[in-house]
């Protein structure tokens, strides 16, 4: 994900030892993200990052990359919204009612009465502006600041077109009815209702006391006790909603807004009372008021989870040797709590890093921090070879001939939407089964191919894929190697000529390998079982001589169908085929992509030669009249040379 962040913003935390922009993206790049773009924008500059996913948890702010910051250089943060203490008291105005603690492991919510809602301060519309969020009013301006601040998204509500129930508002948090409504925030902030129609599933904010849905948990804040110009009492609600819930949300309804985006990518659970603290204080600071207290609602507490990591591993795994003491003093840096338990080093990850969660995770932190160019390459010493791959071997020699009797090797999917072994868990629906054989595949990838023999300059068209099938024996799975090859020749399908092709093909190779195979050939396609083979073939002890492999020279192919003309003519007996196929180049342009001769007969003192031209374009489909102008050209031509066209 690529979001924008306001250097000034990130300096803000680092005080006055934070480095140059040009600095701070040197160093993302090498140790941390990519930087898709650097501008300056009147006194500040922008600099747009690419967060990977693992990510997304703390640095979708600007808290976040100034804790990179700080790692990376070894300066400490000057300020930190992550460190300032709740001091908030707690409320009896507000209820939770949550259904599925899973579903919302957290919600909180405070009031604060009597702010006075209008135009933000010149400072909080600049650093809005600067990362492209336009101000709308001082309260939505301040949850939007917080949450690209910490993290951590926010609604605020008018209190007094909230209803209470005995003095209490009452919030709920549950999954919708497939069928129910629920009318959300419009884009950009204009006056228009947006209904949304939901499946049935996606988890609701409710008013508990009619059980009205009020706003798209995680995803989109609702219209409901919206704040206006005449709101004096408001309550701000920050929460916790289970990312993989939120994402099918937001991708299923269509609504992927800058608030969903950090739900999908699992904040810290910590995050919500943090947020108020932060929020109430600022909202107090520009918009005045008092603060009434914060309900918080967390049945299961979750907090970071102590990894015993193994110091040796760090070397094994980045090929690196790095001392105890830097590994731990990395670590620290990272805002890692690390204690020593004998070889054995004890890491704690802070609050906001939901992504340290195994050994692994916390060598790649001293990995990336140390910095990989260290890395040194090491070439693995030579080690006799103790045994040989048979199927490896003679895989390689059926390519060989194959390949030498004009076949060329396919890879298909092993994967199909109808088979004898299905699947628990398919990636797609037509992707739900093992294949039990390659035959089916390589005929159908041969039909397809069958029409590009005049492209090619083929007489037909010949392909093989050597590949594992599954079968199924007395309801016990097992696989093994299979090798089948066909051909076909270019027609509309399947003319028996083929199976003599394949069958010279398979005596062939059956003398090749030096015993007779049992080949069954069916509709110009044979295959046969590697695995069972090798049980009859000698076992190998030496790997043949690699050849030295030959220059090829690739070039990009056109997508577009190409068209096939063919010319006869009668030229004076002796004539040179070589110098009448550069004339007929020549007179072709550049649409001409394969010109081949086709037959040549004498009579009567003269000889007929027949050409077969294959016209293309890399830009479009040709018209038949495009390729009528290049003929008429080629006629002319050959008139001009002499030549008389049958």
């Amino acid at each position: 994900m690529v979001q924008k962040f306001s250097y000034n913003w990130i300096a803000e935390y680092l005080g006055a030892q934070a480095p140059s922009a040009a600095v701070v993206s040197e160093l993302l790049t090498a140790h941390a993200f990519e930087v898709e773009g650097m501008h300056t924008l009147e006194s500040d500059t922008v600099i747009e990052l690419k967060i990977l996913p693992d990510r997304g948890s703390d640095c979708l702010c600007h808290r976040g990359i100034a804790r990179e910051v700080a790692t990376l250089t070894g300066v400490p943060l000057v300020k930190d919204v992550l460190a300032v203490p709740v001091t908030i008291p707690v409320t009896t105005k507000i209820a939770v009612a949550i259904a599925d603690i899973n579903a919302c492991p957290r919600f909180t919510a405070s009031i604060v009465r009597g702010v006075t809602v209008g135009e933000s301060p010149t400072w909080l519309k600049e650093r809005l502006l600067a990362i492209g969020t336009r101000s709308i009013n001082n309260i939505v301006d301040a949850t939007n600041y917080v949450m690209y601040a910490m993290g951590q998204p926010l609604h605020a509500y008018d209190a007094t077109k909230f209803p209470q129930r005995d003095g209490v508002w009452q919030f709920g948090v549950r999954p919708a009815i497939a069928g129910e409504t629920v009318s959300l925030l419009a884009e950009g902030g204009k006056d228009v209702d947006r209904v949304v129609t939901l499946k049935g599933g996606e988890l609701l904010i409710v008013d508990a006391g009619t059980d009205m849905a009020i706003g798209l948990a995680g995803v989109k804040g609702g219209r409901f006790a919206g704040v206006t110009s005449e709101t004096t009492d408001i309550i701000i609600e920050a929460a916790h909603f289970d990312a993989g819930l939120t994402r099918r949300t937001a991708r299923g309804l269509g609504i992927v807004i800058d608030a969903s985006k950090r739900f999908e990518n699992e904040p810290a659970r910590a995050l919500p009372p943090l947020a108020q603290q932060m929020i109430v204080d600022l909202i107090v600071q520009i918009a005045g008021g008092t603060c009434d207290g914060m309900v918080d609602v967390y049945p299961a507490p979750k907090a970071p989870q102590p990894v015993i990591m193994n110091p040796s591993r760090v070397g094994a795994l980045l090929g690196i040797t790095i001392a105890q003491s830097e590994i731990i003093s990395i670590l620290e840096r990272t805002g890692v709590a690390v204690r020593t338990d004998g070889e054995l080093l004890v890491c704690t990850g802070p609050l906001e890093r939901t992504d340290l969660n195994i050994p692994e995770d916390f060598i790649r932190e001293v990995g990336r921090v140390y910095g990989y160019h260290d890395v040194v390459s090491v070439i693995p010493s030579r080690v006799p070879l103790t045994e040989w791959n048979n199927r490896h071997i003679y895989s390689e020699q059926i390519r060989a001939l194959l390949v030498a009797a004009g076949f060329t090797e396919i890879i298909t999917s092993s994967f199909r939407n109808e088979d004898s072994i299905g699947l628990e868990s398919s990636l797609a629906s037509d992707k739900c089964f093992l294949r039990s054989e390659l035959s089916s595949a390589l005929g159908d990838a041969l039909t397809k191919n069958a029409p590009f023999t005049d492209l090619l300059a083929t007489p037909d068209t010949r392909l093989f894929e050597i590949g594992t099938v599954f079968t199924r024996a007395g309801g016990v799975v097992a696989e093994h190697v299979s090798l089948a090859f066909g051909v076909r020749l270019k027609t509309t399908g399947y003319t028996g000529k083929e199976d003599t092709i394949v069958a010279v093909v398979c005596k062939e190779m059956s003398a090749a390998l030096g015993m007779e195979i049992p080949w069954t050939v069916s509709q110009g396609v044979v295959e046969v079982d590697i695995t069972n083979l090798l049980r009859t073939l000698p076992t190998l002890t030496a790997y043949a001589a690699v050849p030295p492999a030959p220059v090829i020279t690739y070039q990009a192919f056109s997508v577009y169908p190409s068209v096939s003309r063919d010319i006869a003519m009668w030229v004076p007996e002796g004539s040179v085929v070589s110098t009448i196929e550069s004339e007929l180049r020549n007179a072709a342009g550049a649409l001409l992509v394969r010109l081949t001769h086709q037959d040549t007969f004498t009579k009567d003192g003269r000889t007929s030669l027949a050409f077969r031209l294959v016209f293309q374009s890399h830009n479009k489909t040709l018209e038949a009249s495009e390729v009528d102008a290049q003929m008429n050209a080629i006629y002319d031509a050959a008139t001009k040379a002499g030549w008389e066209v049958r």
